[in-house]
């Protein structure tokens, strides 16, 4: 339990009290929040930390929020935007969305014995006084353009109000984009390792999901859902998750050897509050697990063979009403009688159509795409499911975009992207999906598309012509994705998924059409995706280069000889000589020949990324190999 009392602390400013003489007077009351931070985020998900004494804050509070702090912005990740001739980047308050305080735990304030605290507000980076840029712009661009586009196409096509719960566009008095995560995380004790084969086991047997927490775990779980939801984020649970092994009870009363995954929820708000929201519940959750001597990570895929961690991305929209209702946009007025409203299934539409140039956002690092294999409940196809009949809502978890309903709950009906890990970027990813599902309602209400006719489109097989999908794919299955279906036959169903990340940033170019969807109204430009791509592309070669290469010789060098040549057998010969060949063209180059990581390297330095990624793929298959092969030679030497 913590050595402080909660109730004292400064936890959030809402927006309603972001007014000079609210301000002073709340920081006035909590001495213990030493200073304040603006946090812009860049276009590579990165936020600035830029800590300003407390009172110089106040003193200057005018100053500040009228014109923000000036940064170096070739230091941050913005390419093509920021550049070193050009590097002027202003940080400027957002006032309209909560203002959380960071607490060092570890740093106890001693006049008010809480933790020293630091108020973090959101902000905005403004490239030469006049250019917006970064990645919460980029959301808060696409979530106007939404909105507008939205409204207006329900004026033009009025038909939508046959299948709604509200007669017309003149009830609406605001639409409400609402969005939430949720965090997956592995948890061990420092320096633990624990062997795949025991991860695995565990994970088939299913001993660890849903289990009770012990120990330093479960403190450490409980204290964080307990400040959390002092920050108000109205946490839903917290649980296991499927990986982990049981810890080691040590003489001391401790337990050791903490190999964990859990997952936190939390309720639902708008989405560019949602995407803050999930950033301080990261810091929270480690600042927490770390005072029990635990280390998190929000790795997609920390460990080989075992189940990664996702961040499911919940995707709705509603609307209030000037009665003061509220109703969802994506449910039908009869849930016994239709999934969804034409809006909703325009929407799913337009997300499974536009998933090619979606994806680049999701999935931007090598450790996504270690996630992303059947079987272990990562989706790998764009694809959905509605649920066997209109009564019996969906629970596949093997798509990429579930359909959440609830017959007795109009209000819940949204969609579930499960592709998303801890590192996708929530603002980029909530602004491409609402663009991409914003072109399918457009096409469908155009069209004046029913439900019924909207559900024979997305239900349509490969090959049949549609007003709007592709011809040559299917989107719609009930089926188990993952074992019901060859690699070969998901391909032929719902297109082959990229396999690097430099397969998913050639989608930009491959796709043009579906590319512009995300440049509608200028949410994106093309300057703000040739600096994501840049971005990206430089992550993926230098985690290659710097992390994954040294890592993979680090393997090759623990993969040694075990046995006796004098007191062996015929097996433990041959199975070495198979590895030691792997270990040979993996990584060491002779006279004559390079070896594979040695290919890699150069394709990276001389800029052939198309040839540096496929090789990157033959690296993959060669360790698994590898891997396998020498667990197998292991298991027979005495």
């Amino acid at each position: 339990m913590f050595d402080f009392d909660l109730d004292k602390m400064l936890f959030c400013i809402p927006p309603e009290e972001h007014d000079e003489e609210s301000v002073k007077k709340v920081l006035g009351e909590h001495p213990e929040v030493r200073f304040v931070s603006l946090v812009g985020v860049d276009i590579g998900g990165h936020d600035t930390d830029e800590k300003i004494p407390a009172e110089t804050f106040l003193h200057d509070f005018q100053e500040i929020m009228g014109h923000g702090v000036q940064t170096d912005g070739s230091s941050a990740i913005l390419p093509k935007i920021a550049e070193l001739n050009d590097a002027r980047v202003d940080i400027i308050p957002d006032a309209g969305y909560n203002w959380y305080v960071d607490h060092n735990l570890k740093n106890i304030d001693y006049a008010t014995k809480l933790p020293v605290g630091t108020l973090r507000i959101p902000s905005v980076l403004v490239h030469n006084k006049t250019e917006k840029v970064g990645v919460r712009t980029i959301l808060r661009n696409s979530i106007d353009v939404f909105k507008k586009d939205l409204m207006q196409l329900m004026k033009d096509h009025p038909y939508v109000f046959e299948n709604l719960s509200f007669d017309s566009v003149d009830d609406i008095a605001s639409i409400d984009i609402t969005s939430a995560t949720e965090l997956e995380f592995w948890v061990k004790t420092p320096d633990e390792e624990v062997s795949s084969e025991q991860l695995s086991t565990a994970q088939t047997l299913k001993e660890q999901y849903w289990k009770r927490t012990i120990g330093a775990v479960r403190s450490s779980l409980e204290d964080a859902l307990i400040m959390l939801n002092h920050y108000g984020f109205g946490v839903e649970m917290g649980h296991k998750e499927v990986g982990g092994v049981k810890a080691h009870l040590e003489k001391t009363g401790h337990y050791d050897h903490v190999m964990e995954q859990l997952e936190i929820d939390w309720k639902y708000t708008n989405a560019i509050q949602a995407a803050d929201n999930e950033n301080q519940v990261k810091y929270v959750v480690r600042d927490v697990f770390r005072m029990y001597g635990l280390d998190v990570t929000y790795r997609a895929k920390p460990i080989e063979g075992v189940a990664g961690s996702g961040e499911h991305t919940h995707l709705g929209v509603a609307v209030t009403l000037k009665d003061g209702r509220h109703a969802s946009l994506f449910s039908p007025k009869d849930l016994t009688q239709d999934y969804l409203s034409p809006i909703g299934y325009g929407a799913i539409m337009g997300l499974l159509n536009n998933y090619e140039v979606i994806n680049p956002f999701v999935s931007a690092t090598n450790d996504a795409f270690n996630r992303l294999k059947p079987g272990y409940e990562a989706p790998v196809s764009a694809v959905t499911s509605l649920g066997i009949s209109k009564t019996s809502p969906s629970r596949n978890r093997t798509v990429l975009a579930g359909v959440v309903r609830d017959v007795n709950n109009p209000l819940a009906t949204r969609f579930e992207l499960r592709s998303p890990n801890a590192h996708s970027d929530t603002y980029i990813v909530l602004a491409a999906s609402y663009m991409a599902m914003l072109d399918g309602i457009d096409a469908a209400l155009s069209a004046e598309k029913t439900s019924a006719e909207l559900e024979k489109s997305i239900s349509k097989n490969v090959g049949e012509e549609d007003f709007y999908l592709d011809t040559d794919r299917a989107y719609r299955s009930e089926r188990n994705v993952f074992t019901e279906y060859d690699a070969a036959e998901r391909d032929h169903l719902f297109g082959r998924a990229p396999r690097t990340v430099f397969e998913n940033l050639c989608a930009f170019d491959d796709f043009p059409e579906k590319t512009k969807v995300l440049m509608r109204g200028d949410v994106m430009t093309e300057i703000s995706l040739e600096s994501y791509r840049i971005a990206t592309l430089n992550k993926w070669q230098t985690d290659l280069l710097e992390r994954i290469m040294p890592n993979t010789r680090n393997l090759i060098r623990k993969t040694v000889k075990a046995h006796n040549d004098a007191d062996c057998v015929d097996y433990d010969v041959t199975y070495w000589a198979k590895i030691d060949s792997i270990r040979k063209k993996l990584g060491q180059d002779t006279l004559n020949n390079q070896c594979l990581l040695s290919k890699i390297s150069v394709a990276l330095h001389s800029g052939e990324f198309e040839r540096a990624s496929e090789l990157q793929l033959d690296m993959q298959q060669m360790i698994e190999e590898l891997q396998e092969l020498y667990s197998i030679y292991r298991r027979n030497l005495f």
